[in-house]
């Protein structure tokens, strides 16, 4: 049986699958990003969908829905002007303005405790269209 991880503050479960799948991607690499989405029914944090290690930020954009919200991990790898290779992962929480207010509150209420079963997240990113979430926002944040 699947074990779930409850989030006290909200009444919500956030999945084994959601930190074994993160746990995949900090330390093997596997995934590029990570959605995770909510189910109202269930009250379960869920993966949503899962991007190979040659897909890329546009690619996690992309996959993002123009209406309703949902979680996002993504590990970012880059070079730093001493010519290191580092990577940093980013929590993304995306709450489109056309998502239904009952939605934007359960991910903002739900938020912190799905960050606390991640754990090894370096940054956090807001955003309520791509462009507070573009490439330059996380190369920013990550230099």
């Amino acid at each position: 049986m699947a074990m779930a991880f409850k989030m006290a503050t909200t009444g919500m479960w956030v999945t084994d699958e959601c930190k074994n799948s993160f746990m995949e991607m900090k330390w093997k690499k596997v995934h590029r990003y990570i959605v995770f989405k909510i189910d109202e029914k269930s009250r379960l944090v869920n993966v949503d969908k899962v991007g190979g290690p040659g897909e890329s930020y546009d690619d996690l954009a992309a996959s993002l829905p123009t209406d309703d919200c949902r979680y996002a991990v993504f590990d970012f790898d880059f070079v730093t002007v001493d010519n290191c290779r580092k990577s940093k992962i980013f929590f993304i929480a995306w709450s489109p303005a056309a998502s239904r207010i009952r939605a934007k509150m359960l991910y903002a209420t739900s938020k912190d405790g799905l960050r606390r079963v991640l754990d090894g997240i370096s940054y956090e990113v807001q955003a309520t269209d791509p462009t507070e979430m573009g490439i330059d926002v996380i190369k920013d944040k990550a230099n």
